[in-house]
């Protein structure tokens, strides 16, 4: 019980269809994330590895502790902390982990993490972990990374635009860029169309892509 009850809060979307109300109806995230990413790049030109670091917030952190502290003692102690990675690499594999990459417009396929790292620090979770490629991904043309929730429950906010790194020789030939989307401007002028959009979409993934955080890269 206390694993599904977690996968409800992480996954959102599952959340919402249990409450009866499509997300991108109210849009408001209930769960927020100060998110660190890095690609790393082969001497050879492609894609080597993912690294994410999420740090959630409080009000989240200390609901995990509820559900996951089963010595009573305030804190998640290491085998409880094995618990809630176990339960997040598992929930969180249908939606890719909220990590979203394209290259030259096409998708690229993540395997799924080996292991999900979880800490308890002042009172605030933090996971950490690394994707690779399913299969060899050249560095070529226009490679736009993005971590979010398509459902819009969860906010995964890079405070600077440094919290978007690039690293590894293959990626020393190429020119990058962090894109943070208006999303009050984006609104104003598409109203109409993401009307459309809802209705076509009421999760929200077509939005949420669009006023999405990406890091930007040409090689």
């Amino acid at each position: 019980m206390t694993a599904q009850r977690f996968r409800c809060r992480v996954t959102g979307a599952i959340l919402s269809l249990l409450a009866g109300m499509p997300t991108a109806a109210f849009a408001h995230p209930h769960i927020f994330v100060d998110a660190k990413f890095e690609a790393v790049a082969s001497a050879d030109g492609t894609l080597r590895e993912l690294r994410d670091t999420w740090h959630f917030d409080e009000f989240f952190s200390s609901s995990v502790v509820v559900d996951f502290d089963k010595n009573g003692n305030s804190t998640l102690d290491p085998g409880e902390l094995t618990a809630v990675a176990r339960t997040v690499r598992d929930s969180l594999a249908q939606y890719n982990y909220y990590t979203n990459i394209t290259v030259n417009g096409k998708a690229v396929r993540l395997a799924k993490p080996d292991v999900i790292h979880a800490s308890y620090e002042n009172g605030a979770l933090v996971l950490s972990f690394s994707q690779k490629p399913a299969e060899k991904t050249p560095l070529t043309g226009l490679i736009v990374f993005g971590v979010y929730d398509s459902s819009l429950y969860t906010a995964l906010d890079f405070l600077k635009d440094d919290d978007l790194k690039t690293s590894g020789e293959g990626f020393k030939r190429c020119t990058r860029k962090v894109v943070r989307p208006n999303s009050d401007e984006i609104l104003a002028a598409n109203q109409a169309m993401l009307t459309t959009l809802f209705f076509s979409d009421p999760q929200g993934t077509n939005y949420s892509q669009i006023v999405a955080t990406r890091l930007e890269v040409r090689c």
